[in-house]
């Protein structure tokens, strides 16, 4: 890195990583920094995460998801030598930037990315959209099948339009409830 004068102050930066390893490049990272001396160059490293709700063995199982996979956040000031202890961490792949460069996070999109990981209410994750075609597997609509016709992730509840005498007539389910066909 030729260029002298990179460092415009600290901020966060983008590193792509192998995808699964972003815990192992976090923790190997930081050890680095604290053998090499760097704390005053590199301050964080994190992998952003989220909490969902998912379905496991019919069970609702509180997960945590990472948000970005293949990336993890680097709060630091970059320099030659901080660049370096970075980009020569194992299982890591670069910076995110342009060229050789890195290019720093804009503040609004950390703050908006922080607000996210530290969100208390969990959205629930189903793998349905809408339109598509579910068996009913609890509830007093058990074997009916239907048509998705709306999705509320928030409340984990799911809308189905079942055919009841002739009919298409709209159903509020919970996620556990309905499987897809």
């Amino acid at each position: 890195m030729a260029k002298q004068n990179l460092s415009e102050g600290r901020n966060w930066y983008v590193v792509h990583t192998y995808a699964g390893y972003e815990n192992a490049v976090m923790r190997n990272l930081k050890q680095r920094i604290e053998s090499l001396g760097m704390e005053d160059k590199i301050f964080n490293v994190i992998v952003p995460t989220e909490k969902k709700i998912k379905i496991k063995g019919g069970k609702r199982v509180e997960e945590e998801e990472k948000i970005y996979p293949g990336y993890i956040l680097v709060d630091m000031i970059v320099t030659d030598d901080s660049w370096y202890v970075v980009r020569n961490t194992p299982r890591v792949t670069g910076f995110v930037g342009s060229g050789v460069y890195p290019v720093p996070i804009e503040k609004k999109e950390v703050d908006a990315l922080f607000a996210r990981m530290s969100v208390d209410k969990i959205t629930h994750t189903i793998n349905l959209i809408e339109n598509d075609a579910v068996l009913i597997v609890d509830g007093p609509f058990k074997e009916l099948e239907g048509k998705v016709s709306e999705i509320d992730e928030e409340r984990g509840k799911v809308k189905v339009l079942v055919n009841m005498f002739g009919r298409e007539t709209p159903v509020e389910l919970d996620f556990l409830q309905v499987k897809k066909v």
